[in-house]
């Protein structure tokens, strides 16, 4: 059965799914365009471009019901988790009449956990859905049932990055509906600068105010704080990042909580919605004994929802809630335009060549295969660096035009992962937080000693393997700083034109495309290596 899925909403998407595999996924924001986007005119003709034959099933995710298609079309609405609110109709497409099918938001992020998880057909688990909007507990039967055990709170996600709001005097609070996409990974950054866990009494009412048991919070509703001292303080102000840490808790303790009172030990836990790429939550879920094993998507914000959607569909129709994946399920990368031999000497392909550039703390571009599928670079779409020095940190930074508070993720084979960060299984989704073990690591090295590491293997990125393999011989570390390869609140670079036009005006020092190696003539560091290595 070949079915194409759609999620309308942020963070839009394709999926396309084939006899129970994930063939590609197609985000709307990737190909640098602009951070949580919908889908478009051009990723519907992308996706088309994929296909070999006409789909049997296409299906439209659920989202709020004004923005619905027109013309009298039915489809699912935001919320219900009930298998039996599914819409089935029939549509023409291609040429052809095939299914039509649509399920809820809700819905598109349980079937997406359990659908990508490894947990086998028939396995009973909960599942925790937090987001900008839902915040619940449900249980999954062995025939797929899902009930809703409770709403532990709304918007827990929203919520969340209302806190970050509140201290940043350039976000415009007076007016906003709804609070930034972007603010919840930021707060989750400066929550590890957190030296305190005690609230002060105005701290109180704060964490009141933004824990409160209502259906929707505004930003301008944070108006009645605006004479607290963390009003508009800044984001560099000690006080609001201890807080920071303490809120982060409080939120969490709020979920903790109903999950020991009220579920059994020893289930299986999947978790997905937005607040799954919070590291910190993830590894306290997993370190709770509360749970036989817990689960993350790689997409678990709304990225995954078009996937989840397919994966409803699938079950529907055949019985089957489970596919086969992989995590680079994106497009190829598009050489549009020849590399400038102006601008850029070019090296024969060698992991040892780019292994010692590194090592001599040059940063570039990397680039591999298809883009990874969700919003996090694993090692196909990535800026790497060398891992030893806080400068190397700093200038990534720089580099990616964000706030130096930022902490930049490792990736480390899978066989040093334990000794340098403590991580005895393979992490391979960059979904968790581990301690590292030395000083030694100081540009992946957060600020309480704790690192956001990706894992690899010969056999998860043999690519990315072999070049961490070459690194560790010449230094004795199997380690890099990895982030992604993005134009500032943009999603990855998958075009050569765009990686050049990246280069030149960020200042990397070159570039590596499926092994290709281009490096920028005008470069400071690149001279070095040149003057010191060749």
């Amino acid at each position: 059965m070949k079915i194409l899925s759609y999620n309308p909403g942020h963070d839009g998407a394709f999926a396309y799914v084939e006899d129970g595999c994930l063939v590609f996924s197609i985000e709307a924001e990737k190909s640098s365009k602009y951070r949580h986007s919908s889908i478009s005119v051009p990723d519907t003709f992308d996706a088309i471009a994929e296909l070999h034959a006409v789909p049997d099933v296409l299906c439209q995710g659920g989202w709020w019901p004004g923005d619905s298609p027109r013309g009298g079309e039915v489809v699912a609405g935001y919320r219900g988790n009930d298998g039996d609110q599914v819409i089935v109709s029939k549509k023409r497409f291609l040429g052809r009449t095939i299914d039509f099918f649509s399920s809820s938001h809700e819905r598109s992020h349980l079937l997406c956990a359990f659908g990508m998880s490894e947990l086998p057909k028939g396995t009973p688990c909960y599942a925790l859905i937090w987001e900008g909007i839902i915040g619940a507990f449900y249980e999954i039967d062995a025939e797929l049932n899902t009930v809703k055990i409770a709403d532990v709170m709304p918007e827990p996600g929203h919520r969340y990055a209302m806190l970050y709001a509140l201290a940043d005097p350039t976000f415009d609070k007076s007016t906003a509906e709804f609070s930034r996409l972007s603010d919840a990974g930021k707060l989750m950054a400066l929550a590890s600068f957190s030296k305190r866990s005690q609230a002060s009494s105005e701290e109180e009412m704060i964490a009141s105010f933004l824990l409160q048991d209502c259906k929707h919070l505004k930003p301008r509703d944070c108006e009645a704080l605006k004479d607290l001292r963390h009003y508009n303080v800044g984001l560099e102000d000690q006080e609001f990042r201890n807080f920071a840490g303490i809120f982060s808790d409080r939120l969490f303790e709020r979920f903790h909580r109903f999950a020991e009172t009220n579920l059994k030990r020893g289930i299986p836990l999947l978790i997905v919605g937005g607040c799954g790429l919070n590291c910190d939550w993830n590894t306290k879920w997993k370190d709770s004994g509360l749970f036989s094993d817990v689960f993350v998507p790689p997409v678990a914000n709304d990225s995954g929802s078009a996937i989840g959607t397919a994966i409803d569909a699938q079950f529907y129709f055949t019985g089957d809630p489970k596919i086969k994946w992989d995590v680079y399920s994106g497009l190829h990368f598009l050489s549009d335009e020849t590399v400038d031999t102006s601008q850029f000497d070019e090296w024969e392909p060698s992991a040892t060549t780019v292994a010692t550039m590194l090592a001599n703390d040059l940063i570039l571009g990397w680039v591999s295969g298809r883009y990874e599928i969700g919003p996090r670079a694993l090692g196909n779409r990535s800026i790497l660096a060398a891992p030893f020095r806080a400068s190397t940190r700093e200038r990534l930074n720089i580099i990616k035009q964000r706030e130096q508070f930022r902490p930049i993720a490792p990736v480390c084979l899978e066989d040093d992962a334990e000794k340098w960060f403590g991580c005895s299984s393979p992490s391979l989704f960059m979904l968790y937080t581990y301690r590292a073990s030395t000083s030694r690591l100081a540009a992946v090295t957060h600020v309480n000693q704790t690192a956001r590491i990706q894992t690899v293997s010969a056999l998860s990125n043999l690519p990315l393997f072999e070049l961490l393999t070459e690194f560790k011989s010449l230094t004795g570390y199997g380690v890099l700083c990895n982030t992604s390869l993005n134009f500032k609140n943009k999603g990855f670079i998958n075009a050569l034109s765009d990686l050049s036009a990246y280069t030149l005006q960020h200042r990397l020092d070159g570039f590596v495309i499926d092994g290709r190696i281009y490096m920028l003539k005008t470069s400071v560091g690149y001279q070095n290596y040149l003057r010191d290595n060749c």
